[in-house]
């Protein structure tokens, strides 16, 4: 930590960061920077590192259970530019912003999510986060659901959500309310099936930050599931993600409250199983109970055949005008 202090405290460290920033030519373009604004950008960026720097710590240690150090640099080259590229939009909407993140497990939106809340607070903003699963019907409405569907055996695909709870609450952001009721979700309700909790009454929000595994998808061609990849091989397979694919015109109105989408993207989608599987040894390690690489397997492979993403978010990554940023994660969840 003091190392990067250093760098960023002297003329010559602000030059190398200046000149690291602009070689990095996808990253400057991302994130605005140019020749002619480059020594502003990082000079902001090194003082708002400074005043974020205690909070980060303390969340490294308290929250990540580890150093902060390693962690140093994705918060320099990712997350205080995108911060400060999140709060740019915001002050030229003049209304309070809502971030749409599209991210499968392991992609780390949710760290992610916690760390933007972090460097908002310290910019002055009123950030939240609502994820997608905050959006499940109750344990009720998908009870009925599943009975009247026995596909739906697990939340979380297209139709297990109710999007005018989430339509409200982003109504309810968008207009400024002096107080935003955020519905919340306990997973851990009825043995693990879930339900809905106390809803959270937050301030006024500036900033909202909405993250799941499928926000912002779009319908796509149902021609392309008469070839579609592994592990939709039956015809009843393909039903089912036509169905699917289906289901998710009923969230368009959802995702056009957005102002904007990152999609945190694996430059291979089946890292996801592996790192669900490592995820669970750490729960079974810790003494909690957790799935086995099998249940896993089977676990994975009902989404994929719900919503692939072969077919779904790989399209939208090369979308520019439905994505503002793509980030690539590689298989150590590093980003590129």
């Amino acid at each position: 930590m003091n190392e990067w202090l250093q760098i960023i405290g002297t003329a010559s460290g602000q030059k190398a960061l200046q000149a690291a920033a602009l070689n990095d030519v996808a990253k400057a373009k991302a994130f605005g920077i140019n020749s002619d604004n480059v020594e502003q950008v990082i000079e902001e960026r090194s003082q708002l590192l400074q005043s974020v720097l205690p909070v980060f710590s303390q969340f490294c240690q308290h929250r990540l259970h580890r150093p902060c150090e390693p962690m140093l640099p994705v918060l320099w080259e990712w997350w205080l530019p995108l911060a400060m590229k999140i709060a740019s939009q915001k002050q030229q909407l003049q209304r309070p912003f809502i971030q749409g993140i599209l991210g499968s497990q392991g992609t780390g939106k949710t760290t992610m999510c916690q760390v933007l809340d972090l460097i908002f607070q310290e910019m002055g903003y009123r950030s939240a986060s609502l994820s997608l699963d905050d959006l499940y019907k109750t344990y009720d409405e998908r009870l009925a659901l599943t009975q009247a569907d026995p596909r739906l055996i697990w939340r979380g695909p297209p139709g297990t959500h109710d999007v005018n709870l989430g339509i409200d609450v982003l109504e309810q952001v968008r207009q400024a309310k002096t107080t935003v009721t955020i519905p919340r979700f306990d997973k851990s309700a009825y043995n693990g099936a879930g339900d809905r909790t106390q809803p959270e009454v937050v301030p006024g929000i500036d900033i909202l930050l909405f993250e799941g595994w499928f926000v912002g998808v779009r319908p796509i061609d149902p021609q392309l599931f008469d070839h579609a990849p592994a592990p939709i091989f039956t015809d009843a397979d393909q039903a089912f993600a036509r169905e699917m694919n289906q289901r998710l015109s009923e969230y368009l109105p959802l995702w056009a409250r957005l102002d904007s989408l990152i999609v945190l993207y694996p430059i291979d989608y089946r890292y996801s199983v592996e790192w669900r599987k490592q995820a669970e040894r750490q729960m079974i390690a810790s003494g909690k109970s957790g799935m086995t690489d099998s249940e896993i397997e089977k676990f994975v492979n009902y989404f994929w055949r719900s919503l692939h993403p072969e077919l779904f978010i790989k399209p939208l990554t090369k979308s520019p005008s439905l994505v503002d940023l793509v980030i690539e994660i590689n298989q150590d969840h590093s980003w590129k």
